[in-house]
């Protein structure tokens, strides 16, 4: 089994945020991964080393400052009620709504959803920001949403 039900998902209080609904569509289009097809995604497009972003290093491409060009800060525009993501981030990514995105906090933690549907509850997933990095499907753009409120813009190095 590749996902488990939100209603399963250890922090799906983010997503039952009384201050910021999420519709039933969306929800049924956030998607936890199981444990072990986290792991398997983690390894493949974050780290094969290091379960945590608290532990990246200059070893790995996402521990490396070259590979982050720019910051912004989310927090203003989530503390704001913003209905989207900060303009810049939006810029930055120029994905399609389609495009499968996966929100990865950690080994066994990462979410599969579309672009579309994380723009529009990107507040609900900014509980979960803890140096966690939002990458898409075939895609190098990624950005690593900091506790500090800031945001990375970078991009993965070809493989």
């Amino acid at each position: 089994m590749n996902y488990i039900s939100l209603d399963d998902y250890r922090k799906a209080w983010v997503f039952r945020h009384k201050d910021i609904p999420v519709s039933s569509d969306d929800a049924a289009k956030i998607k936890p991964m199981s444990d072990e097809r986290a792991a398997v995604l983690w390894s493949t497009m974050v780290s094969r080393e290091f379960d945590h972003p608290d532990f990246f290093d200059d070893s790995m491409w996402c521990g490396q400052d070259k590979n982050f060009n720019d910051e912004v800060n989310w927090e203003a525009a989530w503390e704001n009620g913003d209905a989207l993501p900060p303009q810049e981030i939006l810029e930055f990514l120029g994905w399609e709504a389609n495009t499968t995105v996966y929100f990865c906090m950690a080994r066994d933690n990462v979410i599969e959803t579309t672009f579309d549907v994380f723009k529009r509850n990107w507040q609900n997933f900014m509980f979960l920001a803890d140096g966690s990095l939002l990458v898409g499907k075939k895609r190098n753009s990624v950005v690593q949403f900091l506790e500090s409120g800031k945001a990375k813009l970078g991009e993965k190095p070809s493989a």
